[in-house]
């Protein structure tokens, strides 16, 4: 169940391979085991993408992760709080 789930099959589409009369009753279930699937097989590809990457010989793929890379980094500066510097009042 929770590779169909990581191959990306559509939630109705388990729960009738499992003779479950909807998707409900299969969440019901197997909550867990269908997040889990989901989270795991993007992980295992990022990390392939990421060897590729570090490798140098796919050059294609480092580009594309230096890019997507800096664009989150970028993204994350832009969400960092704002802070505004006073300056002190001289003592009369």
């Amino acid at each position: 169940m929770r590779s169909l789930s990581a191959y990306g099959i559509r939630q109705d589409a388990i729960a009738r391979v499992l003779h479950f009369r909807t998707s409900k009753t299969l969440r019901q279930h197997f909550r867990e085991e269908l997040d889990l699937g989901a989270i795991e097989a993007v992980a295992e590809v990022a990390q392939t993408h990421y060897q590729m990457a570090k490798s140098g010989k796919y050059p294609a793929s480092t580009m594309h992760f230096l890019d997507k890379r800096q664009r989150w980094l970028e993204a994350q500066s832009l969400e960092a709080p704002a802070f505004i510097v006073v300056a002190e009042k001289e003592a009369a």
